[in-house]
């Protein structure tokens, strides 16, 4: 028989979390995960469900009737999106400028489709001409996907001239907004988005691990019309959406499905309510300032930012480690010294740059003047 193992309750340390992601957790947001845990069909859920899913509309500004929060992190709110649209054989046309772009490429290819890509340089947004001119050379596309914010290089893509694009050559577009949501403007419905996913864990300052996703009803009418069933059970949407579905209000039923993560979606729920009660435009406009306070003080640093101004994410800043500098050394300093997290470059960039994040509750003074006087010290 195996003894026991004698393991002391884990308590982390109080970190201020200035990475790619996970951000700052609202205090409020920890607080409501604490709450008692109650069925995931008790009526009382359901009715905060429907309040759920009215938030995340408020959140990607969009009337979609399939709209909800994945059970699962970005990751599987990206594999939702291409499993539920793309069958075997059709044509996706992706666009990739690091990592996340090639990560959509695989889930592509997973289901047994064809994946065209239109290649940027990492820290380059996705070029408009390009992927104009792919769409025209093949007619047959039936997707446009492309990440909105690119989190491994910082990089901001215009989603509006790329949702047209789509638009005008009849295909869906599939759109990575992990990283843009609450954090940069953003309007699903104005832009004609057909499918997009994100997380929890970035600019909405929640806890890890859930994926609110929308899908027009030209996106539904594709899901309706598959030739084959979804390959996976858990992400079907035509399944998971008789959960979601029915107002609570009114007495619809929710069919079971699957035990949904209570004290998760309350604490996503909180999160969203923040967001609503501070404005979308407002936090937008919190994020922008408070880069460029960062930007100023990275700057009189001499630190070089990988992506060009024009198209830099304020909430994920990548900047060039500095010639004979030890980026795990200094990575390890802020962390062991300061409680400070910034982030490794990922890819082409490993090794690099830094990613340093200001998204949702970690975009305020104190973190930016904490990271600056942590960053001058270490590097000195």
């Amino acid at each position: 028989m195996l003894v026991a193992p004698k393991i002391d309750a884990f308590n982390p340390p109080r970190r201020t979390l200035m990475g790619p992601g996970p951000s700052d957790v609202y205090p409020e947001v920890l607080a409501a995960q604490a709450r008692p845990t109650i069925g995931h069909l008790d009526p009382l859920f359901v009715a905060m469900m429907d309040e759920l899913k009215s938030l995340i509309q408020y959140a990607f500004q969009t009337k979609n009737e399939m709209t909800l929060a994945v059970s699962a992190p970005g990751s599987a709110g990206m594999e939702t999106c291409f499993v539920n649209l793309v069958e075997a054989g059709e044509k996706v046309i992706v666009c990739r400028n690091g990592v996340f772009g090639e990560r959509m490429r695989q889930n592509v290819e997973r289901v047994g489709a064809t994946a065209v890509m239109v290649d940027n340089e990492w820290g380059e947004p996705v070029s408009v001409s390009d992927v104009e001119a792919t769409l025209k050379a093949n007619p047959d596309a039936k997707f446009l996907a492309f990440v909105h914010a690119e989190t491994s290089t910082g990089a901001l893509s215009d989603a509006k001239s790329l949702c047209a694009l789509a638009k005008q050559h009849g295909c869906l577009s599939i759109v990575d907004a992990v990283t843009s949501v609450g954090g940069v403007e953003l309007r699903v419905d104005e832009w004609g988005i057909d499918a997009i996913y994100a997380g929890s864990q970035k600019c909405l300052s929640c806890v890890p691990g859930l994926s609110p996703v929308s899908f027009s009803p030209a996106a539904v009418e594709k899901i309706k019309a598959r030739k084959t069933p979804v390959q996976s059970w858990f992400l079907d949407q035509t399944l998971v959406m008789g959960y979601w579905s029915g107002n609570a209000a009114a007495g619809g039923k929710r069919s079971y499905h699957h035990t949904a993560p209570v004290n998760a979606l309350y604490a996503l729920h909180e999160s969203l309510r923040l967001l609503a009660n501070e404005g979308l435009e407002s936090a937008w406009q919190r994020h922008a300032d408070m880069h460029q306070v960062l930007r100023q003080g990275l700057e009189g640093l001499g630190l070089k930012f990988v992506v060009d101004e024009t198209s830099r994410l304020p909430q994920l800043n990548a900047v060039y480690i500095p010639e004979g500098v030890d980026d795990a050394a200094v990575r390890n300093q802020l962390l062991q010294n300061y409680n400070l997290e910034i982030g490794a470059g990922l890819g082409a960039l490993a090794g690099k740059a830094w990613r340093i994040g200001l998204m949702g509750f970690g975009a305020r003074r104190e973190n930016v003047a904490l990271c600056l006087k942590a960053l001058e010290d270490v590097l000195k």
